[in-house]
């Protein structure tokens, strides 16, 4: 699975964690996405992880029960997420490898042996132009029946537009409309971005995968632009979750990021 060649996010590994990971709202949209991973994956299932970044999911799935193998493009990523998972004692049940998602269909998964589930989380396939070779990936990767749960940001972040059209900055409100555009990732580096909705990832993974259902995460909770104002009010955003979760089925088109749920068609 080694790429072998440095990644952008490379210069962002070490920062990673501050900006995003341990923030409060940061911490809070991931804990959306895990009470929905709990209904998915357990104790001894296999996973394979795609653009596991620092290692926080590797690390939850692990202390979980469940055998990751958690994949990144960034050779520094992975060096942060192995380090968290052996803090955490949970090194026994990761491996981690080098993955580029924008070439999947000519790497294997590990040892050929389908997994199963598979998870994306916070926007690794936003960096993705063609999803449809990596969905056909995925169907080698996977086995029949199981669970593949990505978390993808969406184009119409009603947070981010409010935010930056108050503060008179109408382009950056409306970036998410500009396809593979380069965005900024921090220390001076940027990637192309694309912003799919539900309904064209849907065709992008194609027959072989049924999608089970999609939700917001982060429709109410804002997104992390909004740190200035809202990062330290833990009891306002703890607010916010609760009245997310039972409307976001409804707010998809409308949040930060969104869940989409499918299973492993079996044609046989």
């Amino acid at each position: 699975m080694d790429s072998g060649y440095p990644a952008p996010f490379d210069a962002v590994a070490a920062v990673y964690d501050r900006q995003f990971t341990d923030t409060t709202i940061g911490r809070v949209q991931r804990e959306l996405v895990w009470e929905q991973l709990e209904g998915w994956f357990g104790a001894g299932d296999r996973v394979l992880e795609l653009g596991c970044g620092t290692g926080e999911d590797a690390v939850w799935m692990a202390g979980r029960g469940i055998e990751v193998v958690a994949t990144d493009a960034s050779g520094a990523m992975l060096v942060q997420a192995e380090a968290k998972a052996r803090a955490a004692g949970v090194l026994e049940k990761v491996r981690f490898e080098r993955l580029d998602l924008a070439r999947a269909e000519e790497q294997m998964p590990p040892d050929g042996v389908p997994f199963d589930g598979a998870l994306s989380n916070f926007g690794a396939l936003n960096c993705v132009a063609d999803r449809r070779a990596l969905g056909r990936a995925l169907a080698g990767w996977v086995r029949p029946g199981g669970i593949v749960v990505l978390v993808v940001m969406g184009r119409l972040c009603a947070w981010e537009i409010a935010w930056f059209l108050v503060r008179l900055r109408p382009r950056t409100a409306f970036r998410r409309f500009r396809q593979g555009r380069a965005a900024g990732i921090g220390e001076g580096c940027s990637v192309p971005v694309w912003y799919p909705g539900p309904m064209q990832v849907r065709r992008d993974l194609g027959p072989e995968f049924k999608c089970l259902h999609t939700r917001a995460v982060g429709a109410l909770v804002p997104s992390p632009d909004l740190a200035p104002l809202l990062g330290g009010r833990r009891r306002l955003l703890a607010g916010l979750a609760r009245l997310e979760r039972p409307l976001a089925p409804a707010l998809v088109w409308l949040a930060d990021h969104y869940l989409i749920c499918f299973e492993r068609r079996d044609h046989a």
